[in-house]
């Protein structure tokens, strides 16, 4: 049985309807056939996810403490750079699946995985808020898949060239699943 979550949400856009206009909740043009669907009072954190080793699958948590401009505490990305905290939409994942692979939250070695957002559609600079305390600036949008891309290899293509994306913690503190998301206005 699908959760209330995965019940709500269509994955995969009708091909008449690809091509989107961009607006939030829906892929601008040229982004993949992915419905974000919801008002943004369904913007909400649905994993948190940990590697202690690079080159391993994140873990989920039952929360996670981001760091002020450093990372996400235990993990081993941490550093410092612009790229701080990783994100990518459920929806993705779930596009994924639809391919034919077997992928779950932290898989694509994202920290947060989110619902209810096309983070890629939104400009550099562009500020999101977790909770009440934890403040975010986007930083990079998508990233190379290393030439040993397991997902790539076996259904030929990955999602996160174009919609994985990069984060600097402005104002940290712990997050969990179920944690609110939004866009900071202005």
């Amino acid at each position: 049985m699908l959760s209330p979550a995965l019940r709500r949400r269509d994955a995969i856009r009708p091909p008449a309807l690809a091509g989107g206009g961009g607006a939030r909740g829906r892929p601008r043009k040229g982004a993949s056939n992915i419905i974000y669907q919801g008002k943004e009072s369904d913007m909400r954190v649905v994993a948190v996810n940990v590697s202690e080793k690079k080159g391993t699958r994140k873990t989920s948590r039952p929360e996670v403490v981001l760091k002020t401009n450093w990372g996400v505490d235990g993990d081993s990305h941490a550093d410092g750079t612009h790229r701080q905290l990783s994100l990518l939409g459920i929806e993705d994942i779930d596009f994924m699946r639809t391919l034919g692979a077997d992928v779950h939250p932290g898989d694509f070695a994202e920290n947060i995985t989110t619902e209810g957002v096309d983070l890629a559609s939104y400009p550099i600079g562009q500020r999101f808020r977790i909770g009440q305390d934890i403040l975010l600036e986007l930083t990079q949008i998508g990233k190379e898949c290393h030439s040993g891309c397991e997902i790539r290899r076996l259904v030929g293509t990955c999602i996160m060239p174009k919609k994985g994306v990069f984060c600097r913690i402005l104002s940290g503190g712990t997050v969990r699943p179920g944690d609110s998301f939004e866009v900071v206005k202005g």
